[in-house]
């Protein structure tokens, strides 16, 4: 697809058009200075104005004048002299020295090096080195009279505009270059009719982009860097609403967590004291016990208990204080765990145990959905869509996740509607509102769920069998803390008879994580059947294998297509169902496939083509694992084939020509001729799919048998 071309002041047209909104929209949040900025700006002559921008919109904040060189300003120097002479631009100073070595090419560093007699300096040694090195043993001074740093020049006056750009993105941005992605069509933008200010004060903006520039410090992780972090954290301001408080507590807990690794654990006791989010209470609790204060700990725990900010918080604390100060010998995720209910799943399965699970599950009649968190999130952006995308809660274009989630008063302001929506949960009236939702809104953007992953059949399930009071219980915390409930939801939803339920899935050597803890526990208190299921691999006999052999024009998936395709279904070492057609390519075959494989362009004319046959080689395809003889091959093709009509194909792969050289090792040629010819299996007719797959599913019988004696001897 060809992009569109931008205009040739398309940036001056960004940033024009942020400066509007921003004056517009934030007219209650700006200052003077701000107001300054916007009213100087406008008065600077068009390739000033021009040249500013571009400045702004390129990485960093030194830059050389002579190597600036856009076409559409005619005169580049007396720009740069015009911005200089009216403080959008300043000589270096020494605390610029780092960032100035950074834009510097190692030549020059090199040259700085040996001027100032360092002798120890390499030019094998990387840049980074280099800078450090410099920094370290050269005067800022001294290195200017090595190098021209009177060459370079620094943006001046960007802390009015570096607000501005945080009250339109709502975070800290340093460019423009969304505003070009839109243009070009790369990224979508939501087209609300209006916006309002993310704010409701300005001391509330300014305390949000204290902390917002504070986190973005902590990007560099020296001593210095977070000695400096924690001075401003403690002079910060303290009141700026409740997303400042969340943005102050993770700063907290970031620069806490820095001391900690450090080994200097006081320091870090004192940041972690300053804010009580439930990260650093933990922090502050194992600190504390660690240390030999155990009553102040105690207290803490105590308090955490009786006041929980969340639930994580408060599992957190019964699990703690029960195995420190009860004498409980396990945490309670150990416990769930070792609780938990084993299925035996195909060792194929290893790295994808859900998969593996679920085809169990079915086979067991069970209607198996992959929940996790996409089936949670759907049903509450769906249910809440008008208040949450259709209120003001969007703040400009390329705004997606609602400011009352980010500060967590989305329960406050929309108190009677959440009301009446969790009203119709229990009134089993809410699959209708989703229903209507879904055809109102759907393919439009937003920050809570994917369009691609709506799974109606599973929430229909979950509305219709699921009990009422439970499912509303659930998304009334979600309205409470959606940020703190956006994961560790189930991997599995269950429906049979009527009943559901949830499988948190784990492997061997997997461990819950508190999250996961805290969810399943909701879960249970609501009233859902919630449970970890824990996957042992060994060999199922009553798995089912498909393998397959195709015939193609090529060897390119890309560009090549397939002719003929041949499946075998085995269950326990038996041939339970063949699958076989022929495929028009919708090309010719060439001569030397047609010699290879016999398959003419006559007997391919009137064959279905690769669309018509998707849907019954999926449904043969089942909870199967996909084998074949060099299984990449032929699962690359026809995964390329469900590709080019939009639809995903997805199944653990299993290679027979892998597993003979692992199980009967020592020939000469693993080739599906040489290994039919050793074993005695029948290939009559070589290079047709059918045969061919018939003689790869005789091999992979004796990998199986293999497989399945191993299995027995460990279980004895």
């Amino acid at each position: 697809m060809k992009l569109p071309t931008l205009p040739t002041y398309y940036y001056l047209d960004h940033f024009a058009e942020m400066l509007s909104f921003v004056e517009t929209t934030y007219a209650a949040v700006l200052d003077p200075a701000h107001r300054e900025f916007i009213s100087d700006f406008r008065r600077l002559p068009p390739g000033e104005q021009c040249l500013f921008v571009r400045m702004v919109n390129r990485r960093g904040q030194i830059f050389e004048p002579a190597a600036l060189k856009y076409a559409e300003i005619a005169d580049i120097g007396m720009a740069v002299r015009g911005l200089f002479d009216r403080g959008y631009l300043r000589a270096l100073r020494e605390d610029d020295y780092a960032a100035w070595l950074c834009v510097l090419p190692k030549t020059r560093l090199l040259d700085i090096a040996r001027g100032a007699d360092c002798e120890s300096v390499r030019s094998s040694w990387t840049k980074p080195r280099l800078v450090d090195h410099l920094l370290t043993h050269v005067p800022f001074a001294a290195a200017i009279c090595q190098t021209g740093a009177a060459s370079h020049l620094a943006l001046a006056g960007t802390q009015p505009l570096e607000f501005l750009l945080y009250l339109y993105f709502g975070k800290t941005c340093e460019d423009l270059k969304s505003f070009a992605l839109r243009d070009l069509g790369i990224l979508r933008v939501n087209d609300a009719a209006s916006f309002k200010s993310r704010f409701s004060d300005a001391a509330e903006a300014r305390a949000c982009f204290f902390y917002s520039q504070l986190l973005d410090t902590l990007a560099v992780p020296t001593l210095s860097t977070f000695e400096v972090a924690a001075q401003k954290l403690r002079d910060g301001p303290e009141d700026g609403g409740e997303y400042a408080r969340t943005l102050r507590e993770r700063s907290a807990f970031a620069i806490g967590q820095f001391f900690e690794r450090a080994k200097d654990p006081e320091r870090a006791v004192e940041l972690y004291r300053t804010a009580p989010s439930p990260e650093c209470n933990e922090r502050l609790v194992r600190l504390l016990h660690a240390a030999g204060a155990k009553d102040e700990a105690k207290r803490l725990l105590e308090r955490m208990i009786d006041d929980p900010s969340s639930d994580d918080e408060h599992v957190f604390a019964q699990d703690f204080y029960a195995r420190k100060f009860d004498g409980r010998r396990t945490g309670a995720c150990t416990e769930l765990l070792r609780a938990g209910r084993q299925v035996v799943v195909d060792e194929i399965y290893r790295g994808n145990p859900e998969a593996g699970v679920a085809g169990v599950m079915r086979r067991d009649g069970f209607q198996v959905y992959h929940a996790e968190n996409l089936l949670w999130h759907n049903l509450f952006g769906l249910l809440f869509w008008d208040k949450l995308f259709e209120s003001g809660q969007l703040h400009s274009g390329f705004d997606w996740m609602p400011q009352c989630l980010k500060n967590r008063s989305f329960a406050t302001l929309f108190a009677g509607p959440i009301a009446e929506k969790l009203a119709s949960i229990r009134a089993g009236t809410a699959l209708h509102l989703i229903l209507k939702s879904i055809a109102s809104h759907w393919d439009r953007p937003n920050g809570i769920f994917s369009w691609s992953y709506i799974d109606v059949d599973a929430l229909r399930d979950l509305l219709t069998y699921g009990n009422a009071n439970a499912v509303a219980d659930i998304i009334e915390l979600m309205t409470r803390d959606f940020r703190s409930m956006r994961d560790g939801f189930p991997d599995l939803m269950l429906q049979k008879d009527g009943a559901i339920s949830f499988l948190e899935i784990k492997a061997e050597g997997d461990a819950i994580r508190r999250n996961q803890l805290t969810r399943l526990r909701q879960l249970q208190a609501a009233g859902f059947d919630a449970v970890i299921c824990r996957a042992d691999y060994r060999f199922d006999p009553e798995q089912d294998y498909v393998v397959i052999d195709i015939e193609t024009t090529g060897g390119w998936a890309p560009s090549d297509r397939i002719t003929e395709i041949g499946a075998v279904k085995l269950r326990n070492h038996q041939v339970i169902d063949r699958w076989h057609s022929l495929i028009n390519p919708q090309r010719s075959i060439p001569p030397n496939i047609t010699r290879l494989t016999g398959i003419t362009n006559e007997m391919v004319r009137d064959a279905p083509v690769f669309a018509d046959i998707a849907d019954s080689l999926m449904e043969f395809m089942g909870d199967g694992i996909f084998v074949a003889h060099n299984v990449n091959f032929d699962y690359g093709f026809i995964a390329q084939e469900y590709t080019r009509l939009d639809r995903r194909f997805r199944f653990p792969k299993f290679c027979t020509c892998a597993g003979m050289r692992r199980h009967y090792p020592g020939h000469n040629s693993y080739s599906l001729g040489s290994l039919c010819g050793i074993y005695e299996i029948s290939l009559e007719h070589h290079h047709r799919a059918l045969c061919d797959a018939e003689a790869a599913a005789m091999l992979l019988n004796l990998i199986n048998r293999t497989r399945e004696g191993r299995t027995l001897r460990d279980a004895a």
